[in-house]
């Protein structure tokens, strides 16, 4: 329509109900569309978690193979051969729910950092929410990770009927598991969102992702308690850095994970951490919606 204005064009697309492509809507009306699309969410991510290892003989049992190998290697290296149990009394327990549940967080910072980077072609053919990318990434990973949470359990189990260590008894806290790692999941999507944001925008960002969560991998007591790394410090430097370390989300959530499971005496039942888990899962995940919501429209563009 040539002769008309652009201010003609849209009172014309008013009239016959027609909207605006890729800009992007109020953010009351793009999380009832994100709400309306959970099934293809679900779809999206239990295909992408099948598909994953769908070329390979073991097929699915390596969601399963992964992270237990993952926790052998770092059991015995740490655990036996440098027997670096640094107070902990159970270090087969401990470093195995470190390391399941620390893979999920990694997982979902990689997955959600390439959602939108290796998407553009879907993103540019489709229209839809883009926040439906990083949440099905995550949910991929959850739906691998609860098989892996039932080995995880049993190896804790197995764990406590070695001399060396103290048995390791099934408890009423065993229950709270789901509740903890809901809010991990929650937490996750959050990280999901903000990576996708950030390595949409620079993709360079994806090349030191793999840096980053190696430094808090030994700085979220994964391996090790957090209170290693300040025991050798100063009183007044061990007042600032240790409660920094202790409340960082990913070391409450190994906390309040293996407070769960274990009976150790160093780390009881705490509600203040669940609370904080609490608050850094929704925190994370409201922030991290906003962030992905306001680059809505340069997905696919860039």
């Amino acid at each position: 329509m040539p002769d008309t204005t652009s201010a003609e064009r849209r009172a014309l697309a008013q009239e016959y109900g027609l909207q605006q492509m890729g800009v992007r809507p109020p953010l009351g009306r793009y999380i009832r569309d994100v709400v309306s699309r959970w099934a293809f969410i679900r779809v999206l991510g239990t295909a992408n978690a099948y598909a994953k290892n769908q070329n390979n003989y073991l097929g699915q049992l390596w969601a399963i193979l992964n992270p237990v190998l993952n926790a052998t290697v770092y059991i015995l290296i740490f655990g036996i051969l440098l027997q670096a149990s640094r107070g902990v009394e159970n270090t087969i327990a401990f470093i195995t729910i470190g390391t399941f549940l620390f893979r999920f967080v990694e997982q979902s910072v990689n997955g959600g950092a390439k959602s939108i980077a290796k998407k553009t072609n879907l993103i540019r053919s489709l229209h839809f929410p883009r926040a439906v990318l990083p949440i099905s990434q995550v949910v991929s990973l959850l739906a691998t990770l609860v098989p892996a949470l039932l080995v995880m359990c049993t190896i804790v189990l197995l764990s406590g009927l070695l001399p060396a260590y103290p048995l390791v008894h099934v408890t009423w806290s065993w229950l709270l598991l789901p509740g903890i790692v809901a809010l991990l999941w929650l937490f996750n999507t959050g990280l999901a969102f903000i990576m996708a944001r950030m390595v949409a925008i620079t993709p360079d960002l994806d090349n030191i992702i793999g840096f980053i969560m190696r430094l808090a991998m030994f700085g979220s007591g994964v391996i090790f308690p957090v209170t290693h790394y300040t025991g050798h410090l100063s009183a007044g430097v061990q007042a600032v850095v240790a409660p920094i370390l202790e409340y960082q989300p990913i070391a409450v959530f190994l906390y309040v994970g293996r407070s769960i499971l274990t009976q150790e005496p160093e780390i009881p039942q705490d509600p203040w951490m669940w609370l904080w888990a609490g608050l850094w899962a929704v925190g994370t995940f409201v922030i991290g919606f906003i962030v992905f919501w306001r680059g809505e429209e340069r997905y696919g563009r860039d």
